[in-house]
């Protein structure tokens, strides 16, 4: 494996194998807690699994915390990885990708989770869970994380109706407004959906982590956190969809969000959205989820739906009417969910357009992608010891379906695109700038474009 990273110069893997760095903390502390809370989750929920199944659900509910307990013990003594189990669409592509790390290590150590880069046994930890409870009918359907996420949603009430005011408001006056008024709007707008995604609960192990003041009053005292700010060439690149003269695109086009977490951030998407297809930015948008549960507070096709509906009933009245409108969005097809088995996969992007190249190519559709968070910047990068200075388009090492922007606050020890000497002064000023939350970017990639 070195010898593949000299000859194409591609730093190694972040990984815990380095004791004391981030990667290290998170698999020590920060996972075995988030199991542990999963099993007080599903112990806490048995008198449910009864009252829904019987003796049948008591039992599930043992077999489920047997399987979690039996990962939490190997995760914590450094197990080998093992084979999948459960038979699902996805894992034979799960199986395979352990197989290609066991080649790359050769005879001299299994693939195991101290020693095997952090991303992939990050997701394996959580396909694992899926797969605990998958093998566990009656209950194979349950998300240990569902109550996190709602709760999530509900402590920022206050945060979305001022955002659905906010758009109101914006939407009400839309036929006046100018140019430069609506790029003001779309600048606002996009930072929201950019800050939402401090609202994080794997980063806090599942711990309450909400919004609960008005994200549009926070944005003037957020933007010197932004380190790299593209959010002007985001904004030229919807709008040349639309320009005269060019006559294969004279009209406006698809956005799509690869989503991150639910909850609060789910919302500040959902507005973003609204605000793209109201104005005449997009014409359609794409939204992509998780098929399972996933990093905690990801968002499945059930937390979507299930957000549109809280907010269509919601007691007040621009909510309310924000939900309306997304669900009539969903019913003409202006907006549409979709989930794949490659977001759930290990993979870095870079390997999409060879193990998912259906997904790949309908990311090529799009006019604009949008990468939200971490987790997705992770992929998007490699998770990788990039130099802070590599440029985004180099990380990115061939993944480029479409235009894309990644919004992202910075909760990994990966950042990309920074000036010289940018990175060494957070460092001194800030030693945990890169994990913390406090740092975004909103970095910009376009195939079509030369980079300079």
């Amino acid at each position: 494996m070195a010898a593949e990273q000299i000859s194409h110069g591609v730093p190694p893997s972040l990984s815990a194998k380095v004791v004391g760095s981030f990667a290290y903390l998170t698999v020590r502390d920060r996972l075995p807690t988030i199991l542990t809370r999963v099993i007080d989750t599903i112990h806490r929920n048995k008198n449910k699994f009864f009252e829904q199944f019987g003796e049948s659900g008591i039992q599930a509910e043992k077999q489920a915390i047997s399987l979690l307990s039996k990962l939490r013990n190997e995760l914590q003594t450094d197990k080998p990885v093992l084979a999948l189990t459960d038979g699902l669409q996805d894992t034979e592509s799960w199986n395979q990708y352990l197989q290609r790390h066991q080649n790359m290590q050769g005879d001299q150590e299994a693939v195991s989770w101290f020693k095997s880069p952090w991303l992939y046994v990050e997701c394996y930890m959580y396909r694992r869970i899926q797969e605990a409870i998958w093998l566990n009918p009656p209950i194979c359907d349950y998300d240990v994380f569902n109550e996190g996420k709602a709760q999530s949603y509900f402590e920022s009430q206050q945060a979305v109706m001022a955002l659905c005011t906010y758009l109101e408001e914006v939407n009400k006056n839309m036929e006046e407004t100018s140019k430069n008024q609506l790029s003001e709007h779309f600048n606002k707008l996009l930072k929201v959906s950019l800050w939402g995604n401090k609202c994080d609960l794997s980063i806090s192990a599942g711990q309450e982590n909400s919004q609960k003041t008005s994200p549009i009053d926070s944005l003037n005292s957020l933007q010197t956190f932004i380190l790299v700010d593209d959010s002007n060439v985001v904004w030229s690149t919807l709008n040349s969809i639309e320009e005269p003269g060019q006559q294969e695109k004279s009209t406006s086009g698809r956005v799509d969000f690869v989503l991150d977490n639910a909850g609060f951030e789910l919302v500040t998407d959902l507005i973003f959205a609204d605000f793209l297809v109201s104005s005449g930015l997009a014409c359609e948008v794409r939204f992509h989820g998780k098929c399972f549960p996933w990093f905690v507070s990801d968002v499945t096709a059930q937390d979507f739906q299930w957000t549109i509906r809280q907010t269509m009933t919601a007691n007040h009245k621009w909510m309310s009417k924000s939900g309306v409108q997304w669900q009539k969005y969903m019913k003409e097809g202006v907006w549409s969910y979709h989930d794949h088995p490659f977001w759930t996969l290990p993979h870095e992007f870079c390997d999409m357009s060879t193990d998912a190249p259906d997904l790949y190519a309908t990311l090529m559709e799009a006019n604009l992608l949008l990468f939200k968070g971490d987790l997705n910047y992770r992929k998007l990068t490699g998770d990788r010891h990039w130099d802070h200075t590599v440029g985004f388009d180099t990380s990115l090492r061939g993944f480029g379906p479409a235009p894309l922007c990644s919004l992202r606050t910075l909760k990994a020890n990966v950042q990309v695109g920074l000036q010289p000497g940018q990175g060494e002064k957070l460092t001194s000023q800030d030693p945990d700038w890169m994990t913390s939350g406090k740092y975004a970017v909103i970095q910009f990639y376009s195939p079509k474009s030369v980079q300079t």
